[in-house]
């Protein structure tokens, strides 16, 4: 069973989360993106929380902005640094405070929360597992130099627009069901995205669109246009990049927003790396093909730290 709750944070903010497995257990923390919810890792907390499986602890929150989450109005409450903030809350209530998280587990935007989680904060976790986030070194040269990725982020100067969450909403969240089934697949067929899942994506979305939106507008790591730089006036020094725990990089090479590109020169960044390309596989991978994530996931959590 998924337990659903509202967790309050010490500094004022709310997330939504599930969860399953006793607390106490070892603590696997799992980080949605955009459009997507903390219902999205069901089938993980289930499969992972299970003593045959590890028996952990697992939680997945609903990242502020989402669902039912706070939801600060401010475009500069979604920058890294507050969402980081976010999850060390968690992970410290999670783990008594005493303790390190087993493994963070991201997708997407959840993923670039994750990357600077890792490394801002190396000692509260013992592992990192992305899946389809790109890394903002790579991300960073391939959006400054790269006209396809340029190409292929451009929905990203959509998203912060001043409309944009009206434009979302708008005749049933066409737009949005256009970045689950063409934006980012490439066109390819989308059998789990039955009725039942649109309804837990409807439910997500009628909560309001503006924090999802606002993950955009508080980045600079978007195609430059000629009235905004954007990615091209940013500069990180590698002290901002360099990833010091155990990750694991599971990447569906078919992502038409996120090109295989994205994962060349990783290992310059993460040194101790375990990287799986999967053809045929779309930036949804974890719907389109969960048990191989399920998999990579198990054996990497079965490695020492």
């Amino acid at each position: 069973m998924i337990e659903t709750y509202l967790q309050p944070l010490p500094h004022g903010i709310t997330l939504s989360c599930r969860a399953t497995g006793s607390p106490g257990r070892p603590v696997l923390i799992f980080l949605h993106g955009f459009p997507e919810g903390a219902f999205v890792w069901d089938a993980l907390l289930e499969h992972f929380s299970k003593d045959e499986n590890g028996g952990y602890r697992c939680v997945a929150p609903n990242l502020r902005g989402f669902e039912r989450s706070s939801a600060p109005p401010n475009v500069a409450a979604y920058r890294p640094k507050y969402l980081v903030q976010d999850i060390a809350a968690l992970v410290a209530i999670e783990t008594g405070g005493s303790q390190t998280l087993e493994c963070l587990v991201a997708h997407d935007w959840g993923g670039a929360v994750a990357w600077n989680f890792a490394n801002q904060l190396p000692h509260l976790t013992k592992r990192l597992a992305i899946i389809n986030s790109p890394h903002p070194g790579t991300f960073l040269r391939e959006l400054t130099n790269n006209p396809a990725q340029q190409q292929a982020s451009a929905y990203m100067n959509f998203l912060i627009r001043d409309d944009a969450e009206k434009l979302l909403t708008s005749n049933d969240y066409e737009r949005l069901w256009g970045f689950l089934t063409h934006e980012f697949t490439g066109e390819r067929p989308t059998p789990w995205l039955t009725e039942a899942v649109k309804d837990q994506y409807r439910d997500v979305w009628s909560q309001g669109l503006r924090g999802g939106c606002n993950y955009y507008r508080s980045s600079p790591l978007r195609p430059p246009r000629p009235e905004d730089p954007a990615a091209a006036a940013v500069a990180l020094p590698a002290s901002m990049l360099t990833i010091a725990v155990p990750t694991l990089v599971v990447w569906g090479l078919d992502d038409a927003a996120l090109p295989p590109e994205l994962i060349d020169g990783l290992d310059a960044y993460v040194p101790d790396l375990t990287l799986h390309r999967v053809p045929g596989a779309s930036h949804w991978i974890i719907h389109e093909q969960p048990g191989l994530v399920q998999y990579h996931l198990s054996d990497f959590l079965r490695k020492p730290s």
